[in-house]
C-alpha cells in the first residue's frame, strides 16, 4: 500500500471486519468522576526531568536578564513558564497536531468507521467520547498515539486492515496513556528540559568543531584542549553534582518511566476488556518482525537489533514483555 502525502486525504477505503462486541450500543453510560489523571509513571515522569527544567529556567533567565535587564526579562522569563500550559489548550495542540506531527481530521467515511468503535472503548472506561480528538495519520504501519492533552492519532492502516476489535483494543490502550497522564506528562517535561538541551547540543558541536580545528594545527594544542575540557567537566561534576548526576541518569528513567506507562496503558485495555484483542495486535507486530528479519536474512543481511544500552534507552517494553504481562487477563501462554 503506498505511502500518501501527510496533508493528502486518502480515497474512500474498504474497512477490515466490524467484529466489535458492543456493549454500550444504546445503553447508559457510567461516567467517571475523574476524566483525566496522573498516575505514578507520570509524577515519576515529571520528577526525572525537574533537574533539566531548572537548567532551562537558568539558561532562559540568565538570556533573558541580559538581553532585556531585569525588568523585562523577568516577565520573558514568566512567560516562558507559562506557555507550559498550552499543553492543555486545545486550539494550540491542535494546531501542534497538524503542522509538525502532520495528524488530520477524520473523513466523513473514517469517521463512521472510527467513532463507533471510540464510543465503545470510552464508555467502557467511564469517559465522555468528546474529551478527546480523534485524528488520522497517513501511515502505513499499525500503530497510534495519546498526543499532548487531547488528541488520540490512529494511523490509516490501523483505520482501514485491522478488525475493529483490534482497532478497539489500540484506541483503549491509547486512552489508558491519556487517562494515567503521561502523554502531557511527556510533553511538558520535554517542553521544559528543552532549552537546556538545545544549549548541550550546542556546546557539544562548538567541542568538536573545536578539536577539529586545533587537530589540523597541533597534536600538542588538541591534547591540550581535550584536557581543558575534561577539567571543566569534572569542576562542573564537584561543583553541582547534585544536578550533574541526574542529568546523566535522565535518559535511562526517562526510559524506564516509558516502558512502565506502556504496560500501564496494556493494563488499562485489558481491564476495558481487550487483553486479548490487544495480545493479537502485539502478535501481529511480532510477526511482521520476524518476517522482515527472515528476508532479510536470505539476502545475506541482519536486521539490526537493539544491544544492551539500546534496550536501556528504549521507552517500549518488547514484544513479549508485554505478553507476557497480558497473559494474567487474557488466559495466554505466559
Amino acid at each position: 500500500m503506498p505511502s500518501l502525502p501527510p496533508d493528502a486525504v486518502p480515497p474512500v477505503p474498504e474497512f477490515a471486519p466490524d467484529d466489535l462486541e458492543y456493549r454500550h450500543r444504546g445503553a447508559r453510560v457510567h461516567v467517571a468522576e475523574h476524566q483525566r489523571g496522573a498516575d505514578i509513571t507520570a509524577i515519576g515522569r515529571l520528577a526525572v526531568q525537574v533537574p533539566g527544567a531548572l537548567v532551562s529556567l537558568a539558561l532562559v533567565a540568565t538570556v533573558a536578564v541580559r538581553l532585556f535587564g531585569t525588568g523585562v526579562g523577568t516577565v520573558v522569563v514568566l512567560a516562558w513558564v507559562a506557555t507550559g500550559l498550552l499543553v492543555f489548550h486545545r486550539p494550540t495542540e491542535l494546531a501542534f497536531a497538524r503542522i509538525v506531527l502532520k495528524l488530520r481530521r477524520p473523513t466523513e467515511e473514517e469517521r463512521a468507521r472510527l467513532e463507533p468503535v471510540w464510543h465503545e472503548v470510552t464508555a467502557r472506561a467511564g469517559i465522555e467520547p468528546g474529551t478527546y480528538q480523534l485524528m488520522v495519520q497517513n501511515s502505513d504501519d499499525l500503530n497510534a498515539a495519546a498526543v499532548a492533552g487531547h488528541v488520540v492519532a490512529v494511523t490509516t492502516y490501523s483505520l482501514n486492515r485491522i478488525p475493529s476489535s483490534n482497532l478497539a483494543a489500540v484506541l483503549a490502550h491509547e486512552l489508558g496513556h491519556h487517562t494515567g497522564g503521561h502523554a502531557w506528562a511527556g510533553l511538558l517535561g520535554y517542553w521544559y528540559s528543552l532549552p537546556g538541551r538545545i544549549a548541550w547540543a550546542v556546546t557539544r558541536t562548538l567541542a568538536a568543531f573545536a578539536l577539529l580545528i586545533t587537530g589540523y594545527f597541533s597534536v600538542v594544542a588538541t591534547l591540550a584542549l581535550g584536557l581543558f575540557m575534561a577539567l571543566a567537566v569534572f569542576c562542573a561534576f564537584v561543583v553541582a553534582w547534585y544536578i550533574v548526576i541526574p542529568l546523566v541518569l535522565a535518559p535511562f528513567l526517562l526510559a524506564y518511566a516509558g516502558r512502565r506507562g506502556e504496560l500501564r496503558a496494556d493494563q488499562q485495555a485489558a481491564e476495558l476488556g481487550f487483553a486479548r484483542e490487544l495480545a493479537e495486535v502485539l502478535y501481529h507486530l511480532e510477526t511482521e518482525q520476524a518476517t522482515k528479519k527472515a528476508a532479510l536474512a536470505a539476502q545475506g543481511q541482519k536486521l539490526k537489533e537493539p544491544g544492551p544500552l539500546g534496550r536501556l534507552l528504549s521507552s517500549h517494553p518488547s514484544h513479549q514483555t508485554r505478553l507476557t504481562a497480558l497473559g494474567q487477563y487474557a488466559g495466554l501462554p505466559r
